[in-house]
């Protein structure tokens, strides 16, 4: 192990850990996430959408995925908050013609009462009541979300003795708070999946893009468990985590 060597790699990982959207290629290959879970959100998404519904996208990222799905552009909509993700937003999604709004920190959804026939919302938070103010009779809002023990192995291995920055997200506690508000269960799964790095500046890369569940992670400020972590390469020939998800599809 060349530790000099090692650092400098790292550190230049570190430098360039910036995304617009959602787009992880810059470490394609270098790690896998999400292979195998029990359900595929895009087939369900499909399910249930139909061309004469309005359709809001919350927390759309850079609209990649919203775009994938072919809906009339007329009848969609989307959020988002994160600014870099804004900015691109209002390049690709309002010249098509969807009517894009940026959020804010308060979990007010920008749009009238029962606008909608359908929501989705990946790895994005959301207030219950919101979203059945937003969503017309019969309204659909199916969500995949990332779990409160997400990644903790890995963060344990960085960052020993950090919380949890979401420790109300399980399946069980998301689903009391919809069927309080008044929606009907119509699909619930919860899972945990490998994540793995097949070389640590990958992992570098990952924990500066995930700050909330890495907070203040540096390259310096964990250089020994960053060691340690590759002589777990070394020996295993990868380092692996668990994801944590849990997927509803909820009717009002």
């Amino acid at each position: 192990m060349n530790k000099e060597l090692l650092r400098k790699q790292w550190l230049e990982e570190e430098t360039v850990a910036h995304i617009r959207g959602w787009d992880f290629s810059h470490i394609h290959g270098r790690y896998e996430e999400e292979k195998d879970l029990p359900w595929d959100y895009r087939a369900i998404t499909s399910q249930y959408l139909k061309p004469d519904y309005r359709l809001l996208d919350m927390d759309t990222g850079g609209g990649e995925f919203l775009l994938s799905l072919q809906h009339p552009y007329q009848n969609t909509s989307a959020t988002e908050a994160y600014p870099p993700n804004v900015a691109l937003c209002e390049e690709t999604l309002r010249p098509l013609g969807i009517d894009f709004r940026e959020a804010d920190a308060s979990g007010v959804l920008p749009f009238e009462d029962e606008m909608f026939d359908m929501v989705i919302n990946r790895h994005g938070s959301f207030h219950a009541s919101e979203l059945y103010r937003v969503l017309k009779p019969n309204g659909i809002f199916i969500t995949e979300q990332v779990g409160a023990e997400n990644d903790r192995a890995l963060v344990d291995l960085l960052l020993p003795g950090t919380e949890l920055p979401f420790p109300e997200l399980y399946l069980n506690k998301v689903s009391e708070q919809l069927a309080k508000e008044g929606f009907m269960m119509l699909q619930a799964q919860e899972a945990f999946r490998p994540i793995k790095f097949y070389d640590v500046g990958a992992l570098v890369w990952f924990a500066r893009i995930i700050e909330w569940e890495f907070p203040n992670f540096t390259v310096d400020g964990c250089l020994a468990a960053l060691y340690r972590a590759q002589e777990i390469l070394e020996k295993n020939g990868c380092i692996e985590g668990k994801i944590h998800r849990f997927l509803i599809v909820a009717r009002k």
